[in-house]
């Protein structure tokens, strides 16, 4: 072996002798990042054609109205926030129900599309997730107009672990 310093070598690399420090790795001085809490997703903006659609539609006068959404969502038929205005107008109960459920499932392939793995915040402080919060509110009350307590129990519970500023006493979030 070949001394040097506080090293000996044997010709295929260094070893550390006994009265050597260990070799401290050097930092790349990468940033560590840290989360406190759950993930949160954020859905996609709806495009200009779904939201200027929505817009004129809501506009129409009284039975126009509902047609007008329901053609936006034959347009659109991934449209969150369509369903959730088509339900909001619905002539009954059941209907309302039937909107607000095909609203929510579809919420969830837009949610797992933008990352979501089933836990973790979706809230309503992004415009871009109101369709789906919408949705799954009016899936909540129209449960309960047609006597599902279950499920309008789930959905409200649900409505808590992905915004926790939902309150049970709300009409629907705020607009």
């Amino acid at each position: 072996m070949i001394a040097t310093g506080d090293r000996e070598t044997d010709g295929a690399g260094p070893t550390l002798t006994a009265m050597s420090p260990p070799a401290t790795p050097q930092s790349d001085h990468s940033p560590v990042r840290l989360t406190t809490g759950l993930p949160e997703t954020v859905l996609p903006e709806e495009s200009d054609a779904v939201r200027s659609g929505l817009e004129a539609a809501m506009a129409q006068p009284g039975e126009r109205r509902r047609h007008a959404v329901s053609d936006v969502v034959r347009a659109d038929p991934r449209s969150l926030g369509a369903w959730a205005a088509l339900g909001s107008l619905a002539r009954d109960d059941v209907e309302a129900y039937a909107c607000f459920r095909v609203g929510y499932h579809r919420g969830l392939d837009a949610l797992r599309g933008a990352g979501w793995k089933g836990s973790g915040l979706v809230r309503w402080e992004h415009a871009s997730n109101r369709g789906f919060l919408r949705c799954l509110d009016g899936l909540r009350s129209s449960a309960e107009a047609i006597g599902e307590y279950g499920e309008e129990e789930r959905c409200a519970q649900f409505l808590r672990q992905l915004d926790p500023s939902w309150r049970p006493d709300w009409t629907g979030f705020p607009a």
